[in-house]
């Protein structure tokens, strides 16, 4: 009878532990855009390429939504540019439950500017490592403005704020490129192996001086014949010089998500975990 009574004491704690909203998997977020959350056909679109390529249940994930003003904080100090709430319509989702590296899935009949790699490379300079990433729109969209949403999915998946620094940086890097590849000859794929290539170099020599990081992309450019004007390789040096003077701060982002990145499981609470310790306890009477 005692252990029966125990039985009961020890599900009602379970009761007490699962928190009321369970359902929702803290691990995987999706942020839409503002312009997509607001139309039901553009929203129903979006989820169903969520659905079909990363095989979630809408029903048990994070929701959120990027305006126009989060956008703009952002891009308007970078570029100039102002957006509208009208405009706003890349939407991504964050799974950290997939976590042994980072990949970035793009819907690139959507997204006609930005590609896998570019995000990849921008994140990476943000401290972030691990995670699958999705990424596409209801109508074509360039897709800078999802970096955004992307790292705010990253916030509310792992409840670490990136440092504004760091966001400012590594949106630098989307909105140059993307500048790039529009007003010039260069593939997506050649800029964004300079970009790593450079920032890579740069890195491992802890270079700060806008000069030498000048020297390195001329050098890389002339050594592959890549076709982009003096003007794209000062604004190219300005974004990899930014990228290497947060450092301290992107450092300090990897020390508070180091053990999320590395184990989601132990981020969260683990129904399954309890499950098992019942089925022992019970097994044990």
């Amino acid at each position: 009878m005692r252990k029966i009574t125990m039985l009961v004491l020890a599900l009602i704690l379970v009761g007490m532990l699962i928190p009321a909203g369970f359902s929702t998997d803290s691990n995987v977020v999706i942020t839409y855009g503002e312009t997509t959350y607001a139309n039901s056909d553009y929203k129903s679109f979006v989820d169903n390429f969520f659905v079909n390529q990363a095989n979630v249940d809408m029903n048990n994930v994070a929701v959120k939504t990027i305006t126009a003003n989060q956008v703009n904080q952002i891009s308007g100090g970078i570029t100039g540019k102002y957006y509208n709430s009208n405009q706003i319509l890349s939407s991504a989702l964050v799974d950290l439950n997939d976590n042994a590296d980072l990949k970035v899935s793009v819907d690139k009949s959507k997204i006609t500017t930005i590609t896998g790699d570019m995000y990849i490379s921008a994140l990476k300079s943000a401290g972030i490592t691990k995670g699958h990433v999705y990424v596409t729109s209801p109508v074509q969209a360039t897709g800078e403005s999802a970096l955004a949403g992307i790292m705010n999915s990253y916030e509310v998946a792992t409840d670490v704020e990136i440092p504004d620094s760091v966001k400012e940086a590594a949106s630098d890097e989307i909105y140059t490129e993307a500048e790039i590849v529009d007003n010039s000859d260069v593939s997506a794929e050649e800029l964004s192996q300079l970009v790593d290539d450079v920032k890579e170099q740069v890195s491992s020599d802890n270079i700060t001086d806008h000069d030498t990081i000048v020297n390195i992309i001329n050098n890389y450019v002339e050594n592959n014949n890549i076709n982009i004007t003096y003007n794209d390789i000062e604004n190219l040096a300005d974004t990899i010089e930014q990228v290497q003077n947060v450092q301290g701060d992107v450092n300090y982002y990897q020390d508070q998500v180091g053990d999320i990145f590395g184990d989601t499981s132990a981020s969260g609470f683990s129904l399954d975990g309890l499950l098992d310790w019942i089925r022992s306890f019970v097994n044990g009477i």
